[in-house]
């Protein structure tokens, strides 16, 4: 995985705001969470959320899904995956025996 792809996950997930909306949506599963259950959760404004969502979004670490008119948020776990085996795959590799 490019480092500069993985640069960018970790600054959105660098945001106390951010991180906590990602866990929430980590935590829905693959069926996602609704903006709206979203923004009840974590109390904040949908201006600020929506700015935040969009960040995650960007960065490839979250989807949107619209059934209706209900907007999912949906957490990317491939993506998820590939950027904790980028830095577990250099764990220790500079370790002499």
């Amino acid at each position: 995985m490019d480092i500069e792809i993985v640069a960018k996950a970790l600054k959105e997930l660098g945001h106390p705001t951010r991180l906590a909306i990602y866990k929430s949506v980590v935590r829905a599963g693959y069926q996602g969470i609704a903006v709206g259950g979203l923004q009840e959760k974590l109390d904040i404004p949908g201006s600020t959320l929506s700015h935040h969502v969009s960040g995650l979004a960007s960065a490839g670490l979250i989807s949107q899904r619209r059934e209706g008119r209900t907007l999912f948020c949906v957490a990317e776990y491939e993506k998820l995956t590939s950027v904790i085996g980028f830095l577990q795959d250099e764990c220790c590799f500079d370790e002499t025996c």
